[in-house]
């Protein structure tokens, strides 16, 4: 019996990082689950683009530079609809 309970006990004294870890992901996890649509969460996104802004400009730094059409890629939808109204009014213009 001793033994089992020293395996037990080194079981989770010498293994506490692993259940820290994981832990600690699935908490962090459900925090930017939660907060990514907070107003909270926007500044801060702000503040860190900024701040990539600066060292982009002040180090010239182009490989921080974006994609113009990087936003097509994320929202494909939307850049369905903008697409569709776009042709729309071209053609509504040729009559």
């Amino acid at each position: 019996m001793e033994y089992i309970s020293s395996m037990i006990s080194a079981m989770f004294t010498d293994r506490l990082w692993i259940w820290t870890a994981i832990a600690g992901a699935i908490f962090s996890a459900l925090f930017i689950a939660y907060m990514r649509d907070t107003r909270a969460a926007v500044w801060v996104y702000g503040k860190w683009d900024a701040m990539i802004d600066f060292f982009r400009d002040r180090y010239g730094w182009t490989w921080l530079n974006q994609d113009l059409g990087a936003w097509r890629k994320v929202h494909p939808q939307l850049t369905k609809e903008i697409e569709d109204i776009k042709a729309r009014l071209d053609k509504l213009e040729q009559k």
